[in-house]
């Protein structure tokens, strides 16, 4: 899925998965911050499920850096670990994952922001429990998207950077220049309302 550009910079969404791993590039406009970002491209990774856990953390790696070195972001949002009690093993399996993410983002000196899903959740569709569905047709509307991001992980995906590029823009107006915030900036911003 891609869209058209605008002048400024580029923020990625990650939805962790062993299987199908989301992604999505928004643009925020360097001289206003604040306004509505663009989506630049969305997809996913698909991870081959024959393959060992593994091979399949390698491959993502190689996806991830990939997507970075190409779209050059100033910071990769991606949503903190998510824990439920009836299925122990979906987080720890996310874990994996986001340990892969986590790492290729630091050895490229992009910023992270780390998401609770809640947060995420709240802020594209204004409840914090909200179903898939509702995800995915908030980032439609908040994008004026053609048709719904399939599969979630995508939806999840830009939901992850639309929240993302909310609180980054807040901590660089808080900082006084756009570019890349200190990170104490990043963690500490609330969202504009």
């Amino acid at each position: 899925m891609r869209t058209v550009t605008m002048p400024g910079m580029h923020l990625v969404g990650i939805d962790p998965g062993l299987s199908l791993t989301g992604f999505a590039c928004v643009r925020v406009c360097a001289e206003q911050p604040l306004s509505q970002p663009e989506l630049v491209e969305a997809g996913v990774f698909r991870l081959d499920r024959r393959r060992s856990v593994s091979e399949r953390l390698v491959e993502l790696e190689r996806d991830v850096c990939d997507l970075l070195g190409r779209v050059r972001p100033v910071c990769v949002c991606v949503e903190s670990l998510f824990s439920h009690v009836a299925h122990p093993r979906t987080s720890v399996i996310m874990g994996h994952a986001r340990g892969v993410i986590l790492l290729a983002v630091a050895r490229s000196g992009i910023e992270l922001i780390e998401l609770p899903p809640a947060e995420v959740k709240k802020a594209v569709t204004g409840n914090g429990r909200a179903s898939k569905p509702q995800v995915q047709q908030a980032v439609v509307t908040q994008l004026g998207l053609a048709s719904v991001p399939e599969p979630p992980d995508v939806a999840d995906a830009i939901a992850a950077a639309l929240c993302g590029s909310r609180r980054w823009a807040a901590s660089v107006l808080s900082a006084g220049t756009p570019g890349r915030a200190p990170a104490e900036a990043l963690h500490s911003a609330s969202f504009p309302r």
